[in-house]
C-alpha cells in the first residue's frame, strides 16, 4: 500500500493499493476523517483543493464528499489551483485540516494527496503514522459514504482573499518598472501569479505561451521541475528575446519558485541557495525596525550564506531537517524559511509552507531595487562581498536497490574521504546526534590553508531511489572579487563532487 510520506501520499496513477486511484483516496480520506473525529474536530471546517493532473478532479471529489459524509464543513475550492492556496485557506479559515491533490513537480504519471493540519502547516509525525493506522482500519471504498459538495461563498472568495493578503504584504515594495518573463511550467499557477504581480505593480509580464495553460502531460519538458537541466530553456530564451529584467519559473503546483537573471552577457538560473540568501536578506532589510528578533530558518542541506548575512543583521538563525514541515516549525517569530530545492516561505503569517507566488513577488521587489545597479547578480555580488563567496552544487546517484543506498551510506561512515580538493575533511554523523537534527546523513567539513572551506552533506532521498550529495565551497574572507571567486570556487566544488564515492 502507499504509505504516508512527505505530508501525505504520492505515487503513480494506477489501480491497486500501491497506486493513486479513487479507492486509495477514498480510504485515505475516511482514515483522516476518523482521526480528526477522535481528536474532537467533529463538524470543523476543512479545505480541499486540487491541481490539473491526471485524476486530480476525481480524487478531489472523493476527498470532499467523504469528508462531508463524515459531518465536516467542507470548503471546496472550485477550480484547479496552486498548493499555496490550500495552505493559505487552511490557516485563513481556521480549518482542522487541508487536503491538496497534487504531485507537485513529479512526472506526469504521478499524483498525490498532501495534508495540512490546523494552522496550515504540513502533516508531521506521529500524526502521519496514526492516520495511516486509521486508514488501515477503514472498510473498502465501496462501503464508505459520500455526500456531494457545492463550493460556497468562502471557497469562491479564497482566491481574492489570498491576493488581498499579497497586496497588503507587498504594498509599497515595488521600486520601479520591471520587465518579467514567467512560466508556470504547464501547471496551475500562471493566472494567479500574473494577477499577483500586476497587483504588486508589475504590469510588464511576458509568459512562455507554450507552457502557460495547465497540461497534465507536460509536453515541453522531460521533467516538470525547474531544477532539472533544460526545464527552463524556453523561459531563458523568452527573457533574452524580450530583454527582461527578471525571469521566474514556478513548478506545476506553484509552491516552488526558481529565478533567472543576467550574468555577464548571458542568462542563467540562480541556485536555490543564491535565491534563498537574497530573499532572506530582503525580508530582514524590509522589516520594521522595532520588530522583535526574527527567526530565519534553513535546512541542514542548504548553504550557509543566508546564515552569515542574517546573523550580521541580528536575526536568530536556525537549521532544521529537510522539508517545510520542519522549517515552518523552526521557532517564532518566523520571518523567512527556505531550502535549496527552490522552496521559499516569505510570508509565514499567511502561508506556513513554501509559496512560489509570494516568492515571485518578493523577487520582483528585490530585482526592481537593483534594476539600475546591475540586477540580481550584482545584488548577490554585494551580499558575498559582505559575507564571503558561497558556492553550492549537488550530485545525485540513482540507485534503484535500497540495499545499495544503505551500503554506500555505511561505506561513507566507516571509510569516509579524508581529503577533498586538497582540503582535509572530518566527518559528523547525524545519525549519532541526540537532538532534533538526528537523521540518516553525514557531513564532511574542512578548511584549507587559505581559509576556504568545503562542506558536503550526504543523505538518501526521502522521495526517490537516490543518494544525494549537497556541496558547498566558501571563501575564507569577505571583500573579494565576488564574480571571479565564484567561478574559481565552482570549479573546485565540481572537483569535490567528482571525488565522492558513487557506490560502483
Amino acid at each position: 500500500m502507499l504509505t504516508f510520506g512527505t505530508a501525505g501520499l504520492r505515487g503513480p496513477v494506477r489501480e491497486g493499493p500501491d497506486g493513486m486511484n479513487v479507492e486509495t483516496v477514498t480510504r485515505a480520506t475516511a482514515g483522516l476523517a476518523d482521526w480528526l473525529l477522535a481528536r474532537g474536530h467533529a463538524g470543523a471546517p476543512v479545505v480541499v483543493g486540487r491541481d490539473a493532473r491526471h485524476g486530480s478532479e476525481a480524487f478531489a471529489a472523493a476527498t470532499r464528499e467523504v469528508l462531508a459524509a463524515k459531518g465536516f464543513d467542507v470548503i471546496a475550492l472550485p477550480e484547479p489551483g496552486p498548493t499555496p492556496l490550500v495552505a493559505f485557506a487552511t490557516r485563513h479559515f481556521g480549518a482542522a485540516t487541508g487536503v491538496m491533490v497534487t504531485a507537485s513537480h513529479n512526472p506526469p504519471q504521478d499524483n498525490g494527496y498532501k495534508v495540512y493540519l490546523d494552522g496550515g502547516a504540513q502533516l508531521i509525525g506521529p500524526a502521519d503514522r496514526e492516520i495511516e493506522a486509521a486508514i488501515a482500519a477503514t472498510p473498502g471504498a465501496a462501503a464508505i459514504a459520500r455526500t456531494p459538495v457545492t463550493p460556497d461563498a468562502r471557497a469562491v472568495a479564497t482566491r481574492s482573499a489570498y491576493l488581498d493578503r499579497l497586496t497588503k504584504r507587498f504594498a509599497g515594495t515595488a521600486r520601479g518598472p520591471l520587465r518579467i518573463a514567467l512560466t508556470p511550467m504547464h501547471g496551475v499557477g500562471g493566472d494567479l501569479a500574473v494577477d499577483a504581480l500586476r497587483r504588486g505593480g508589475y504590469h510588464d509580464v511576458h509568459v512562455v505561451t507554450e507552457q502557460f495553460a495547465p497540461d497534465p502531460d507536460f509536453p515541453t519538458v522531460a521533467f516538470p521541475n525547474p531544477e532539472e537541466p533544460g526545464a527552463t530553456d524556453l523561459l531563458l530564451r523568452l527573457a533574452a528575446e524580450v530583454n527582461a529584467d527578471l525571469a521566474i519559473a514556478l513548478d506545476p503546483d506553484a509552491d516552488r519558485c526558481a529565478v533567472g537573471a543576467r550574468d555577464g552577457g548571458a542568462w542563467r538560473m540562480l541556485t536555490g541557495d543564491e535565491t534563498g540568501a537574497l530573499l532572506g536578506t530582503w525580508v530582514l532589510d524590509n522589516r520594521p525596525s522595532d520588530a522583535p528578533t526574527p527567526v530565519i530558518a534553513s535546512s541542514i542541506v542548504s548553504g550557509t550564506l543566508l546564515d552569515a548575512a542574517a546573523q550580521r543583521r541580528g536575526a536568530d538563525t536556525r537549521r532544521t531537517l529537510t522539508g517545510f514541515k520542519w522549517l515552518v516549525r523552526a521557532g517564532e517569530p518566523l520571518a523567512y524559511a527556505y531550502e535549496e530545492a527552490l522552496g521559499h516561505c516569505v510570508d509565514p503569517d499567511a502561508v506556513r509552507d513554501k509559496d512560489g507566488i509570494s516568492a515571485a513577488l518578493a523577487c520582483a521587489s528585490l530585482a526592481s531595487s537593483w534594476i539600475d545597479r546591475g540586477g540580481l547578480v550584482a545584488a548577490l555580488d554585494a551580499l558575498e562581498r559582505e559575507n564571503g563567496v558561497h558556492v553550492t552544487a549537488g550530485r545525485s546517484l540513482r540507485l534503484p536497490d535500497p540495499a545499495d543506498i544503505a551500503a554506500l551510506m555505511t561505506s561513507l561512515r566507516t571509510s569516509p574521504p579524508r581529503v577533498l580538493a586538497g582540503i582535509a575533511v572530518r566527518l559528523t554523523d547525524y545519525a549519532a546526534r541526540a537532538d532534533a537534527l538526528r537523521t540518516d546523513g553525514i557531513e564532511l567539513t574542512g578548511t584549507g590553508a587559505d581559509g576556504s572551506a568545503v562542506r558536503v552533506f550526504a543523505r538518501p532521498s526521502g522521495t526517490e531511489p537516490k543518494l544525494k550529495y549537497y556541496g558547498q565551497m566558501r571563501t575564507g574572507t569577505a571583500g573579494g572579487a565576488a564574480g571571479t571567486d565564484r567561478r574559481a570556487l565552482s570549479r573546485m566544488l565540481q572537483e569535490v563532487l567528482s571525488e565522492l564515492p558513487d557506490g560502483a
